[in-house]
């Protein structure tokens, strides 16, 4: 097994490169070690222990990879916060998680602490990322203490909050190796994945960050990149120009999108996309949604065959699929991870045949277990015979490839029909009018429930009955009648955040009768 973990490399070349932040600032390996070891000693000095956990509410920064690091090298949980929650979902957060320190950047420090209640305030303790007058800044705290690597550390580990989506967020609380050997494992079939997406370790591979770090996704991929000894850069808010102006200033040869990502860079003019030398890239991976085909198809056609699609959730990973396969079988997400499984199951946990339609479970790949904390019912529900379900639906083929239909939650039910959004929604975006789409299920009195289609406009269009004709047209043309939504509702945006993630429960609740 070979030797991984950033420590490592950072110990043995400290002047090589480690991260350019948001704002052009780079940090050696050298330098972010220091900051991490400082600031681990400082964690521990603050009395806390293995298995507490600490809060980071910050934008993209470095020192939100610092703090992660730190916290991870003591045994502690990790509660990335989406800071563009309302403040009800943050302190739910906070009093959820039992956090004792919150870590929350400069920037956004009046608009996401002040309106918090003091009771939640009085729970944890509050460290600034910069300066903020009347609290201790993490630079003061890591200032305290030494920089060399601790004489022992103890792998800790993220406490996953859901994005928020159809509720409150619920804690996802994975099962933590405390020995070395764990991480270790952990990191070894990290690289192996890398490899198979032509992504060597301790090589000048540079990672484009894009979404935000509060995404486990995200996190992960930042984070695992640097423990596999590559650099990466980070970028804080996104737009199509942007992503291809940062890929041919840094030569990045990897990143992370989300499937929004792709449609914005393809609504791009083809003058505009075709003048950035994109020619450094060697893998982009994709997930967090389901991939229209054709979509995913033109992006292909454009960068090449380098495209690698995984699916998972919060909860743990499951499937990735590789260009030359998904060309083979448009619209898989592929098969499990080695190590990993893939059963569909009906709702009285029989074993579907290949083919048929049923509830996704996943076996870990790296056999590690969760709990939604504080919530046995809905963690033993979750669980079959060492499987995890998330609600997503779906079946598999005869060579074993993964299809999703939908989530469970997005499935809408119409006189008796099963209408998966996702298949419809895939289907809606390629309509030239269209930048962005969903499609949710309202009540009704005659059909129980009835689709529509919530529609955002491309800026030089207008909704109209003749557009709604038009995009209802486009539709027939392509889907089954039963699927196709009974009326267009048109906005201004869909609320999604930065990182794309759309909140579909927030559409149903402002939809008019």
């Amino acid at each position: 097994m070979e030797r991984l973990g950033f420590s490592y490399f950072a110990s043995r070349e400290p002047g090589r490169l480690a991260v350019i932040g948001p704002r052009g600032d780079t940090w050696t390996r050298g330098q972010l070690a220091r900051l991490v070891n400082s600031l681990a000693r400082g964690l521990l000095d603050l009395g806390l222990k293995p298995d507490d956990r600490v809060a980071i509410l910050s934008p993209n920064c470095v020192e939100f990879l610092a703090i992660y690091l730190a916290a991870t090298q003591v045994g502690l949980y990790v509660a990335t916060l989406n800071w563009h929650l309302a403040a009800s979902e943050i302190t739910h957060i906070l009093k959820d998680s039992q956090a004792s320190v919150l870590f929350v950047h400069r920037d956004i420090f009046a608009a996401t602490v002040a309106p918090l209640p003091a009771e939640v305030l009085a729970q944890v303790r509050l460290i600034s990322i910069g300066e903020v007058d009347g609290v201790q800044s993490m630079s003061t705290l890591a200032a305290s203490f030494s920089g060399d690597p601790l004489e022992r550390t103890l792998p800790g580990t993220t406490l996953i909050y859901t994005s928020a989506t159809t509720g409150l967020p619920k804690a996802v609380v994975k099962s933590r190796d405390i020995a070395e050997a764990g991480l270790a494992r952990e990191l070894e079939l990290v690289a192996q994945n890398t490899r198979r997406m032509g992504v060597p370790p301790d090589s000048e591979t540079m990672y484009l960050c894009i979404s935000m770090l509060y995404h486990i996704a995200t996190l992960n991929g930042a984070v695992y990149t640097l423990h596999i000894g590559n650099p990466l850069t980070i970028m804080n808010g996104w737009s199509a120009v942007r992503i291809l102006e940062e890929i041919q200033r840094s030569k990045v040869k990897t990143t992370f999108m989300v499937p929004a990502m792709f449609v914005r860079l393809l609504k791009l003019p083809a003058d505009v996309r075709n003048s950035y030398d994109l020619s450094s890239l060697v893998c982009i991976t994709h997930g967090g949604a389901p991939c229209p085909v054709d979509v995913k198809r033109q992006m292909i056609e454009w960068v090449g065959p380098i495209l690698f699609e995984s699916y998972g959730a919060s909860e743990g990973g499951g499937t990735m699929v590789e260009s030359a396969d998904w060309l083979r079988y448009p619209g898989t997400v592929g098969r499990p991870f080695p190590g990993g499984g893939i059963r569909i199951l009906d709702d009285d946990g029989n074993e579907m045949p290949a083919g048929g339609v049923g509830n996704i479970y996943i076996k870990p790949y790296n056999n590690t277990t969760f709990e939604y904390l504080g919530d046995r019912t809905k963690t033993d529900a979750a669980w079959r015979d060492g499987y995890f379900t998330v609600g997503d639906v779906g079946y598999v083929n005869e060579e074993g490839f993964l299809f999703i239909c939908d989530r469970r939650t997005d499935m809408i039910i119409s006189s008796g029909m099963k209408i998966y959004s996702a298949e419809v929604e895939r289907v809606l975006i390629t309509h030239p009018a269209i930048k962005d789409c969903a499609v949710v299920g309202v009540a009704d009195p005659v059909l129980g429930e009835a689709a529509v289609a919530v529609v955002e406009l491309e800026d030089s269009m207008t909704g109209s009955a003749q557009l709604s004709g038009d995009i209802l047209s486009f539709l027939l043309e392509r889907l089954g009648s039963m699927k196709v939504p009974r009326r267009i509702h048109y906005v201004e945006q869909l609320p999604r955040d930065p990182s794309g993630k759309l909140f579909k429960r927030l559409l149903k609740d402002k939809l008019p009768a």
